[in-house]
């Protein structure tokens, strides 16, 4: 979904350790600009360790919750206590669109921050205008721990060449 945005940018995404003997990112955690929790059926301590940091820093979350799932006393726990506004989503084309709006959105709202051109800033405001849900969503293997997705436009490596196929 990320890479099929009408920008060309560098994206990292970094996701919460799968354990709690794996470290947490930090550096990922402060630098990022936009947090997505996403609550299915059960959470594990670095995700609420994760949570509890980008509160205490003030940095604002975007919360979305499955729909329609057995959750664990943990998880059920972890959504009352946060009250926090869920954002639901029924399936991996929901919470697709849904996302891809917000990004739309933040992407417009921050451009100047992140040197889009005006055919870029036009392509997504027509984004996050459009009927999402009528858009057939494709479904690749999902990132593992973390991702990065590199523009070759806006992207320069720093000891090495980028190779076309």
């Amino acid at each position: 979904m990320i890479a099929a945005l009408p920008v060309t940018l560098a994206w990292r995404i970094a996701q919460t350790p799968i354990s709690e003997a794996d470290l947490l990112d930090l550096e990922a955690l402060h630098s990022a600009d936009l947090h997505f929790l996403v609550m299915g059926s059960d959470i594990r301590a670095p995700v609420g360790l994760e949570y509890l940091m980008t509160r205490r820093a003030h940095y604002p979350v975007l919360p979305y919750l499955k729909r329609a799932v057995l959750r664990t006393p943990a998880a059920q726990v972890f959504i009352n206590d946060m009250k926090l506004v869920w954002q639901t989503f029924h399936d991996a084309a929901d919470l697709s669109r849904q996302v891809r709006q917000v990004l739309a959105e933040h992407l417009v709202r921050h451009a100047a921050q992140y040197a889009l051109t005006p055919d870029e800033v036009v392509a997504l405001d027509k984004l996050s205008m459009s009927d999402a849900s009528k858009e057939q969503v494709s479904h690749g293997q999902e990132a593992g721990r973390s991702a990065v997705i590199l523009s070759r436009e806006r992207f320069e490596p720093s000891g090495g060449v980028i190779v076309d196929e």
